[in-house]
């Protein structure tokens, strides 16, 4: 598996504080099967310089001298589109992932469905590729939406947790992953115990072998290659009656 969009930049954002934490994060990540994982702390659209600043290149150097040989670590960045993105394509590389034509990019959870619509048509004219991390998150995502951020250009990327989740995010992602709206799957691990194995295993148990291989190998080793996304074929998800139940409770709330 290969995970796009992880926190283990030590001591950068919101997520891993220490060289110790992220070494222990991707420890357990070889364990269940992880090969390569990108780094992507958090950065505004509108404080993006020429250069990343100093403190992130002492923690990745600080970090790849004790990281375990697997998974190999890969760097980007998760931007979140406060404001249109200034510079071309080659001025950006710098926190593209793993320095491809391919971004990722965030929203606010209440973000306006034309906001991005505007903000993704703008990166695509950049001649740059925008991945949108956990679209499930934004409440005007729907099947129709992701389905018109795609036409403009845009992957998914779904986190793999939420496949599980009960709340509305969770009926969203597993909207996206059945309807063959979601490009791949990531982890957002925040230095703790999130990965992808929960949500490849999820794939796996609906009898989806080849979305779980597109979702979590395929799309994301074509990205750190700079190639296209193959598309990812619908899949009939069943949920339990019990996950049912909590999902009314919740939406009643």
């Amino acid at each position: 598996m290969i995970d796009l969009h992880s926190h283990l930049l030590p001591g950068v954002d919101d997520g891993s504080r220490s060289v110790a934490q992220s070494v222990g994060v991707l420890r357990a990540m070889a364990e269940v099967g992880l090969t390569d994982v990108c780094l992507t702390p958090h950065f505004r659209a509108g404080d993006i310089t020429e250069i990343l600043p100093p403190g992130h290149e002492s923690a990745f150097a600080a970090l790849t001298a004790e990281a375990p040989l697997q998974p190999k670590l890969h760097r980007g960045a998760e931007v979140m589109m406060d404001r249109p993105l200034a510079g071309s394509a080659a001025e950006l590389r710098h926190i593209t992932l793993a320095g491809t034509r391919y971004i990722l990019v965030e929203f606010p959870r209440m973000v306006a469905g034309d906001t991005v619509v505007n903000a993704l048509g703008r990166i695509v004219d950049l001649g740059l590729f925008p991945i949108v991390a956990h679209p499930e998150r934004y409440s005007c995502c729907s099947p129709a939406a992701a389905s018109r951020w795609r036409e403009l250009g845009a992957g998914m990327q779904v986190d793999a947790n939420t496949l599980l989740a009960a709340q509305a995010r969770g009926q969203r992602a597993r909207a996206l992953v059945a309807q063959g709206l979601a490009d791949i799957l990531a982890g957002d691990n925040h230095g703790d115990d999130r990965t992808m194995a929960a949500g490849r295993r999820f794939l796996l148990a609906q009898g989806g072998e080849e979305q779980a291989e597109l979702l979590t190998v395929l799309n994301p080793a074509a990205i750190l290659r700079d190639e296209p996304l193959a598309p990812v074929p619908p899949l009939q998800i069943r949920v339990s009656l019990a996950q049912r139940i909590r999902e009314l409770f919740e939406d009643e709330r």
